[in-house]
């Protein structure tokens, strides 16, 4: 014990020694570590996997100006290099991309023993990706500041101890769940001992210091203050965050308030609260020796609750909205425009996620910011609710005996009550998100309507010749035994297929006396990841500009089988049979494929592919003459022989490439993926399973199989039974994409895309998909209005045929087609043929059906406009509904059915992992709203705090939830309440009419309108722009942290003990008032309940510009620009910003008297300035001098005198206490003394006045005047009876 307590005290004295030599206070300094210094010390099998950069000022209120990763230097990394991260005003910043992800990120305040030292502590930390450090060095630049002393601080809650030295770097080298050692650097690049070594405590605890974010005074940005009693959120990375982060667990850093709670706002320690707390104790019954006035102090008072209630409260204010009509009544008498988002319809099925919510919430913040702005808003939901995913829900729920007696249109009523049923059930929890729409009027897409108009739609396509019949390669669901879209594709990692190397041999050449030396012992090298596609073998294809050659194979390896990691490889019999041997592959794959059959290939010819064309080769299987063809670019030396199997009807490029050659269109697959009788020997075996096994051991059987080997590669599978797909060519209906790309390019260009990178992805998918196969086998559906001829199978569908069905369809729904007759089915001219034709069973593909939404809904609901404003959708809508709208719309309306796009992320728990029900990480919104059953573990925290989240992220980007968001999401919803509850209370007896003109006001509140209208004048812009979490941001900053730290703290002395109907108290309550009616606006799209609740308790009435009473808070209209209070002269803003950092200097001064014991609270001090600067000294004399008390010095300052020194030789050597501020060259000298004069009972202010006063020996003269106009009440006794 007493070697560990040496070792640790000498580790102390070499800090202490270590900052003592730093240099001078203030002096500018840069440090930087490098890569050498960060890899020191660690083992040789030891890695990098996390930084920490600490940076420590004590007290000086400069930041660290920025951190810095700088790049990699040459040829060391292999990977993504670093960019740079920049702290600027305590924001964090990119301007690259960086190979790290920052999971913690935080400023404030630490305190000593006491709390006789409090300094500043700043911690970044870094995960690598990689899990190795790509940087070349690391800097640290800032301000240089010696530490009286050098302290150590308990983790809170953890398990090891930081070191608070001025400014180092630790590098970590453990991963949470294992222990690797830990190295760390000091300023002066010495190694320290590994005093991290067993901290390997849990991250959630580690991180969980006691730190909070200092505030900025200017409008939106700024220096920091040092007020270091606000315990705020870390707004930067509420914003934004990284999905890359496994082995962290945490994201945001705990904070724990240092402060008592404080029912109406955050009060600062300096001031003095004791006639408040007095007159509160008072008015609670509590027996008090003294308080002779207590009844002359104005305190808050408000009915609004600092506990929301939400599970209450909010079901009650919607309840209010719907009894009212609210939302229809607002935008019915808007006359600004109409407003349209359409809503892109959720499928119906299943219970909603988190995305959901996401979705809808954003919505709902548009369409009630649209509302603030007078527009006419129509948000008509809609559900998608056609299609397979239903249909099986449907069977899955029935018995093997019902579904045999399972007719097409029993299976039509059930899926359709399923999807009702699904509808209503997400109906509720959008309305309990707090979503405002025509619910009462969906659109559904199974509604008559919506089917007629999505029939017309199709129509209008194929009569321009953009639909089509066709028999060729689609992808092919065999679970699901239906044709599927791209996308209804996914690609899960994971999937391994049997690729093999076969031979065909080669019976002729093109070109004379170019191979013939090597017949009968040459043969064509492919390699396939499908050997089931093998019997439609239609032709080899080759790249013409690609050099091959004909190789000997020589040196077989007599290893029957090689298992190189988790590939297994087996070689085929043609490489143990002793015959000669050549084959053809590309030139330049010929040393890949030596290595990877394990033989020597000895070149023997060369030539190009287009020599090749025309060459003929036996098939493998049945024998047939087939063609060397020229292939397309898709032929690479990427991987494979560079020769590809070509098999027309098993895939698009081989498609093409068949129509090129007229190569026979050859699938002998069948629904359920099995092969046909076409197949031969094959027949009945699935393709994917044992007639895949089949194929290869046939062609091993027949020399033909050089190599088989695992293959891990993407793979398309089915999305909604999570199995694999195939290419099988079919009969379908196919849309030309085409005929009309080019158009749709061009419209593309047209549409505002939010984020704006979205119209590459969609001009990429839009540019290079194939034709869209429209139809589906499968029963629930809108009908393709096609008949076919019974004996020669010709369509029969045009102009006369689907103007009829559209009209039957509208009257009686798409079931019509399944129980009408094909006489009654077909228009008058043609019944007498009716018996020559049968009706089609296919069905459209569910994305034409919500494709054609812009028809079904905007083309035909009153109110509703062409092309919409707004479409918002996630990014995986793409390939999805953005696409199949546009092309429908552009193929039959010739322009893109929306004039804006926003696209969002994915949501994703706290690590940055996609939710699953296996890893238990799923959030489940209507549990965030309402919570679970141990409320510790899953409070309800109410819809607001769900839609606050919902605004504090980048939504452009994956985002993430869980936990630990939540409780501070919710910490930030409570102290938005707090400052609300305060505004409230303190306009109790507040009137419109009190309010005092604007050019009357005190400065100080002129400059708190100034900065108000710059902050919503900021916030709409951000509306504007849809960047929601900025606005978050700025309101956090505001309304938490700007006007709880500063005017709030100023203003409760003239609002408490200035007198209820005093000039100044009535002023500040014009300030309060305007704030309040400002901050509702602007914070009800995001949390209407909290904002609405707050309405209903408005202690004053308000009516809007024409004259009409505001009973709900969006019949608000957003607030108006007021030039008047924007017009604040430049230089009394920069006076004002300069006078707020002089605050904070005093501040310190002030918490420096305070440790020494010299005062208690602020009130009890007198401050001292001086400065040489003539301008500055002029206007501080005058605030010191103010006749208005609100603009005086010791009111800004909360002290009880200020004096603006004109020398400083007066008094300056009784001054125990100084500091100073600077700002460029100019400086002003701070002092700080015990204040002149008694204290005042009343308000707890120092006065020489005190005593003055016969009847009141005890006030000071403002509480003595105060008192004189409104005399105290006197106690009235309880009458006994």
């Amino acid at each position: 014990m007493a070697k560990i307590i040496l070792i640790l005290a000498a580790q102390i004295l070499l800090l202490a020694i270590t900052v003592a030599s730093a240099g001078k206070n203030g002096e500018d300094f840069a440090r930087r570590v490098s890569r050498k210094h960060l890899h020191h010390g660690l083992g040789k099998k030891e890695k990098l996997t996390h930084l920490r950069v600490y940076w420590h000022d004590i007290l000086s209120g400069r930041n660290p100006s920025s951190i810095r990763i700088h790049r990699p230097v040459p040829n060391y990394s292999t990977s993504s290099i670093f960019g740079s991260m920049t702290m600027i005003d305590n924001a964090l910043t990119s301007d690259e991309p960086i190979n790290s992800t920052v999971v913690g990120q935080a400023q404030g305040m630490y305190a000593g023993a006491d709390q006789e030292e409090l300094g500043f502590l700043m911690a970044m930390n870094f995960a690598f990706k990689t899990g190795k450090y790509n940087g070349s060095s690391i800097t640290i630049l800032g301000r240089n500041v010696v530490m009286s002393k050098v302290r150590e601080m308990p983790v809170v809650g953890g398990s090891g101890m930081f070191r608070l030295a001025r400014g180092y770097v630790e590098a970590r080298t453990k991963w949470f769940d294992r222990k690797t050692g830990d190295a760390t650097v000091e300023y002066n690049l010495k190694k320290m001992s590994s005093f991290f070594k067993s901290f390997a405590g849990n991250p959630r605890e580690a991180a969980a210091m006691a730190m909070v974010q200092s505030s900025s005074y200017r409008v939106l940005s700024g220096r920091s203050s040092s007020n270091l009693r606000r315990n705020t959120p870390l707004d930067s990375f509420l914003a934004k965050g990284s999905s890359s982060v496994k082995a962290f667990s945490f994201l945001y850093v705990s904070r724990y308030s240092t402060e008592s709670n404080n029912e109406f706002g955050h009060s600062s320690k300096r001031r003095s609260r004791g006639p408040v707390m007095a007159a509160k104790k008072a008015s609670q019954g509590e027996k008090q020796e003294d308080g002779k006035y207590k009844h002359t102090v104005d305190l808050p008072k408000t009915g609004f609750g600092m506990r929301a209630n939400s599970l209450t409260r909010e079901p009650e204010l919607q309840k209010l909205w719907e009894e009212h009509q609210v939302f229809k009544r607002v935008s019915d008498n808007n006359n600004g425009g109409s407003f349209i988002l359409h809503d892109g319809p959720p499928y119906a099925n299943g219970d909603l996620h988190m995305g959901h919510a996401l979705n809808k919430i954003l919505k709902d913040i548009i369409n009630r910011y649209k509302l603030l702005q007078n527009y006419k808003v129509q948000y008509v939901p809609g559900w998608d609710c056609h299609g397979l995913p239903i249909e099986l829900k449907v069977l899955q729920s029935l018995d093997q005996e019902v579904r045999k007696d399972l007719t097409p249109l029993k299976l039509r009523a059930k899926a359709a009550k399923f999807a009702k049923a699904t509808v209503k059930t997400q109906m509720e929890s959008f309305k309990r998100f707090g979503v405002w729409a025509d619910w009462n009027h969906p659109y559904l897409t199974l509604d008559p309507e919506y089917e007629a108009a999505q029939v017309e739609v199709f129509g209008q396509m194929a009569l321009k010749g953009y639909i089509y019949r066709g028999r060729k390669p689609v992808h092919w669901s065999p679970s699901s035994r239906t044709a599927l879209a791209e996308a209804e594709l996914e690609y899960p990692e994971g999937h391994i297929s049997k690729s093999i190397y076969a031979i065909f041999k080669l019976v002729g050449g093109a070109k004379p006396s170019l191979l013939d030396e090597f017949i009968p012992n040459i043969c064509l090298a492919v390699w396939t990841t499908t050997p089931w596609t093998m019997p439609a073998n239609a032709a080899v294809a080759v790249n013409a500009k690609l050099q091959y050659s004909v190789v000997e194979v020589q040196s077989f390896s007599e290893d029957e089988s090689a298992v190189t990691g988790n590939k297994k490889k087996m070689s085929g019999k043609v490489l143990k049979n002793k015959q000669k041997l050549f084959v053809i592959v590309a030139t330049d794959l010929v040393p890949a494929l030596e290595a990877k059959w394990g033989v020597k290939l000895i070149i023997s010819k060369t030539f190009l592919g287009s020599d090749l064309e025309n060459c003929r080769y036996t098939h493998p299987i049945d024998n047939r003459d087939c063609p060397v063809v020229i292939g397309g670019d898709y032929i690479t030396t990427e991987s494979g022989t560079g020769l590809v199997h070509t098999a027309p009807g098993h895939g698009q490029e081989d498609y093409a490439t068949g129509l090129k050659y007229g190569l026979p269109l050859v699938s002998p697959v069948d629904d359920e993926g099995k092969f046909t009788e076409e197949a031969g020997q094959f027949r009945g075996l699935s393709v994917l399973g044992e007639g895949n096994s089949a194929v290869v051991s046939y062609l091993d059987e027949n020399m033909s199989l050089v190599m088989e080997e695992s293959y891990a590669h993407k793979y398309p599978y089915d999305w909604r039974t999570k199995k694999p797909t195939i290419f099988r060519a079919t009969e379908q209906w196919f849309a030309s994409v085409e005929g009309f790309r080019t158009a749709t390019m061009d419209a593309i260009k047209n549409v505002k895309w939010i984020p704006h990178q979205a119209v590459n992805r969609i001009s990429a998918m839009t540019s290079s998909r194939s034709d869209w196969c429209i139809s589906r086998q499968r029963t629930w559906g809108v009908p393709i209005p096609a008949f076919y001829h019974v004996k020669t199978k010709e369509p029969l569908m045009n102009e006369e045929t689907i103007n009829h069905v559209k009209s039957i369809i509208s009257q009686k729904g798409s079931d019509a087609w399944w129980y009408m007759s094909v006489e009654d089915l077909l228009p008058e001219s043609y019944r007498d043929k009716a018996a020559d034709y049968e009706k089609g069973t296919d069905t459209m593909d569910v994305w034409f059906d919500s494709g054609s939404s812009w028809a079904g809904v905007l083309g035909k609901r009153e109110g509703l406009t062409f092309p919409a404003d707004v479409y918002l959708e996630g990014t995986d809508q793409h390939r999805g509904w953005f696409q199949s709208s546009l092309l429908t719309s552009i193929a039959t309306e010739g322009k893109a059915p929306y004039s804006a796009v926003i696209t969002h992320g994915f949501v994703l728990d706290e690590k940055g992992m996609k939710m699953s029900k296996s890893l238990g990480n799923v959030v489940d919104p209507r549990l965030v709203i309402e919570g679970g059953k141990n409320s510790k573990d899953a409070p309800a925290y109410g819809a607001d705090v769900m839609r606050l989240w919902v605004s504090s992220v980048d939504y452009t980007g994956d985002v993430l939830i869980g936990p630990q968001i939540l409780r501070q999401m919710s910490d930030i919803y409570r102290k938005l309440r707090g400052t609300l509850r305060y505004l409230l209370g303190n306009l109790h007896d507040w009137r419109v009419d009190n309010a005092v003109p604007y050019q009357d006001l005190p400065i100080i509140d002129q400059h708190a309108l100034f900065q108000l209208e710059n902050v919503v004048k900021n916030i709409q812009e951000c509306y504007e722009n849809y960047q929601f979490f900025k606005i978050f941001q700025i309101i956090q900053r505001f309304t938490i942290v700007d006007l709880s730290n500063f005017y709030f703290d100023i203003a409760k002395d003239r609002l408490y003990t200035g007198g209820s109907s005093s000039f100044t108290r009535r002023s500040c309550q014009t300030v309060l008032s305007t704030h309040l009616l400002s901050i509702l606006r602007v914070i009800a799209p995001i949390v209407p309940h909290l904002a609405e609740d707050v309405w209903q308790n408005l202690p004053f009435e308000y009516r809007n510009e024409d004259g009409s009473a505001a009973k709900f808070v969006f019949e608000l209209k957003w607030p108006t620009l007021n030039e008047q209070w924007l017009s604040f002269p430049a230089e009394d803003v920069l006076f004002w910003q300069r006078l707020l950092e002089l605050r904070t200097e005093v501040n310190k001064v002030l918490e420096l008297a305070r440790n020494e014991k010299m005062i208690g609270s602020s009130l009890e001090a007198k401050v001292y300035l001086h400065t040489a600067d003539a301008g500055m000294a002029t206007k501080l004399l005058e605030m010191s001098e103010a006749k208005n008390e609100a603009d005086t010095l010791q009111r800004i300052f909360i002290t009880s005198q200020v004096e603006v020194l004109s020398s400083m030789n007066e008094i300056v050597s009784s001054v125990q206490h100084t500091g100073e501020y600077v700002e460029g060259e100019n400086k002003v000298w701070i002092g700080v003394s015990r204040a002149e004069g008694s204290k005042c009972e009343r308000c707890w202010n120092y006065s020489g006045q005190v005593g003055s006063f016969s009847d009141h020996p005890t006030l000071c003269g403002r509480c003595f005047n105060v008192i004189v106009a409104n005399p105290p009440e006197p106690a009235v006794a309880a009458v006994i009876s």
